[in-house]
């Protein structure tokens, strides 16, 4: 895997919220998880604009291309969004991260199932659970600008799974029984992957000073409880109502892990 340096500084600098008096150790903290943050949310970006590209080929009518690439700029915002907090607490926005995967282009199927696969994964998946994530640290946090900044990157997540939800409903009646059976199968790669995901950047046992939910931080133990919690009570139920078999593919994910 080659790398890539990822500097943010310019813009982020324009957008610096007022962070306040913080304690050294968990304005450390505090630095570490904002610009973990801002990789993640820049390196979204990539994602969707080879969404975009995946949908276009497709066919799929220019609008839903449109919107998808007007998703890719809103998380190559929130990179320098989370990148101002960092700034905020006297780090620089910028970092070494692995240059960008290109997305699966799932060549076994017709263009339009292939890129169902990958709306699947990212925006009913992984979206879904970064909204419900961002929810929780945000109502944690007091008033002011931190929550403020917060809340924007919240209400564009939010777009982003309806997007996914959106497109499964419209695609997902029309599927024959042998592409419903496909998805089916791909869905217990999408849940394995979606946990290998989010186990790998939520350590099981993170504990912060007093007062670092008013930062964003959170408990690693409460982070993944939430996780499954969302998986459980929103994403499998949705899916089911779509006529997939989400709870199945949902416990078969550990075989196809393992394999």
């Amino acid at each position: 895997m080659t790398s890539m340096l990822l500097d943010l500084t310019a813009e982020a600098r324009q957008l610096r919220p007022s962070i306040g008096d913080i304690e050294p150790a968990l304005r450390e903290a505090a630095r570490r998880t904002w610009l973990g943050r801002m990789i993640n949310e820049h390196g979204s970006a990539p994602v969707f604009d080879g969404l975009a590209r995946q949908l276009e080929a497709a066919g799929v009518a220019a609008d839903l291309v449109a919107e998808c690439r007007t998703m890719a700029e809103e998380e190559r915002t929130h990179g320098a969004l989370c990148g101002a907090v960092v700034e905020a607490l006297g780090g620089e926005a910028r970092a070494e991260v692995d240059t960008p995967r290109p997305l699966p282009e799932h060549r076994d199927v017709a263009p339009l199932e292939g890129v169902l696969r990958n709306v699947l994964s990212v925006c009913c998946l992984s979206e879904t659970v970064a909204v419900a994530q961002i929810d929780a640290e945000r109502l944690e946090m007091p008033e002011g600008e931190l929550r403020e900044l917060l809340t924007r990157i919240l209400a564009d997540e939010v777009g982003h799974a309806r997007f996914g939800w959106r497109f499964l409903g419209s695609v997902v009646p029309a599927l024959d029984a042998a592409a419903r059976a496909r998805l089916a199968t791909y869905l217990r790669v999408a849940f394995a992957s979606l946990e290998q995901h989010e186990l790998s950047r939520i350590p099981a046992r993170t504990t912060f000073p007093p007062g670092a939910a008013s930062y964003g931080l959170c408990d690693g133990a409460a982070a993944r409880g939430l996780f499954y919690a969302t998986v459980h009570e929103v994403i499998v139920p949705r899916l089911e109502q779509h006529g997939l078999p989400a709870r199945a593919a949902w416990e078969a994910r550990r075989s196809r892990r393992a394999a």
